[in-house]
């Protein structure tokens, strides 16, 4: 299904999130953030659904040969061939764990895919009495029926109750991998070195520490974070930005350098996890970096951010673009010069297909989209049309 959109451009920081029924009510005196729009609207796009009756579909893949794959959060994956024919390759998948925000989260090719054959997929495990997050590799027949699973690339990704279980995975030009997690509600881990909660993790595929980390034993690349969802490198830059969802107060964009501490720190009480914490708290965390963007009250529940690539975007090229669960939109953001900063926004499908999981940009322009609605969701293609 084929349809030609406008793009809504947004004359105002727009919030229409709302905060979750287990956040508190917005604080006494709160205000949405605003920023004037300096450009035009970007192009309308033409939208068209490759996959649909799909059930939260987290994360979505282009191999190179075309074919498009996707995972359910319940279990299951979804291969859709060039020529439009679908299937669902077979998975071991006994010992996934599916609880409230963690399942079969998070996947990326390797880089080396056309002649490796190889994926890593992050999930919720359980067996026994073993539950954490984790990093898997898997093999891809050739037929995009089967998928083989090779090994355990990192474990030990805190889980308590399944929320707060990011769980991005970046592939880095290097062959390095870059994964975004979550502090699974627990007060002290963003803030401890120890854990690789809260964090974003720079690691080899065999999962040990990669080259240039911060402290060369360990993964971690940076902490202080709440529930990483998106990882993208700006292009042309070699910049790393993440996309944070925050309490009530406040979803992040940050650009992220190594050993940068990004301020959330949720244990105002010893031992427990206040959601009241301030998202980048300088005066508890000394030397915390602050957000290139934050929302301000309500939230939109930044779930994914991608850069958009090619021409056909016009002034928007190189735009941020986030999937947005409360939100149900795609927010646009253009970034400042030096990176710093959002000097414009806008947005595209807005209110069309409700929550959005994950965006990702393609090399030929295109915009690859997945919903989150629970049950008949989708994965869009986004195409700019001048």
């Amino acid at each position: 299904m084929v349809r030609a959109l406008p793009a809504a451009l947004a004359l105002v920081l727009l919030v229409a999130g709302c905060a979750t029924a287990s956040d508190p009510a917005a604080p006494e005196g709160s205000e949405p953030a605003t920023t004037a729009v300096v450009a035009s609207d970007p192009p309308a796009v033409e939208v068209t659904e490759l996959l649909t009756g799909l059930d939260k579909p987290w994360d979505v893949a282009v191999a190179p040969d075309g074919t498009i794959l996707t995972g359910q959060r319940s279990g299951g994956f979804v291969a859709r061939r060039p020529d439009g024919s679908v299937t669902e390759p077979s998975a071991d998948l006994s010992d996934l764990r599916v609880r409230s925000e963690t399942g079969l989260m998070g996947l990326a090719l390797d880089p080396g895919f056309a002649d490796n054959r190889k994926l890593y997929t992050c999930q919720g495990y359980e067996r026994d009495d073993t539950r954490d997050v984790r990093v898997l590799s898997w093999n891809v027949n050739e037929d995009w029926t089967a998928l083989t699973r090779t090994g355990v690339v990192l474990s030990g990704l805190p889980s308590t109750g399944g929320r707060h279980a990011g769980c991005r995975i970046l592939p880095a030009p290097d062959g390095t991998l870059f994964v975004g997690t979550g502090d699974a509600t627990l007060p002290t881990v963003p803030q401890d070195p120890g854990s690789l909660g809260g964090k974003v993790l720079h690691i080899d595929t065999d999962g040990s520490p990669a080259a240039g980390n911060p402290d060369p034993a360990s993964p971690v690349y940076t902490l202080g974070h709440r529930n990483v969802q998106g990882l993208s490198f700006r292009p042309g830059s070699g910049q790393l930005y993440s996309v944070e969802q925050g309490t009530h107060l406040d979803d992040e964009v940050n650009r992220l350098v190594p050993a940068g501490n990004y301020g959330w720190r949720p244990d105002l009480e010893p031992g427990r996890y206040i959601e009241a914490a301030p998202m980048t708290d300088p005066d508890r965390v000394p030397g915390a970096i602050p957000a290139v963007w934050s929302s301000g009250y309500p939230t939109l529940a930044t779930a994914s951010g991608s850069f958009l690539l090619g021409p056909g975007w016009g002034e928007w090229s190189g735009a941020l673009a986030v999937g947005t669960q409360q939100g149900a939109k795609i927010l646009l953001l253009g970034l400042t010069p030096d990176g710093l900063g959002v000097e414009r926004q806008a947005s595209l499908l807005e209110g069309q297909y409700g929550r959005i999981r994950t965006v990702s940009g393609q090399p030929d322009g295109t915009l690859l989209v997945t919903t989150d609605n629970g049950g008949d969701d989708v994965v869009l293609r986004l195409t700019p049309r001048p």
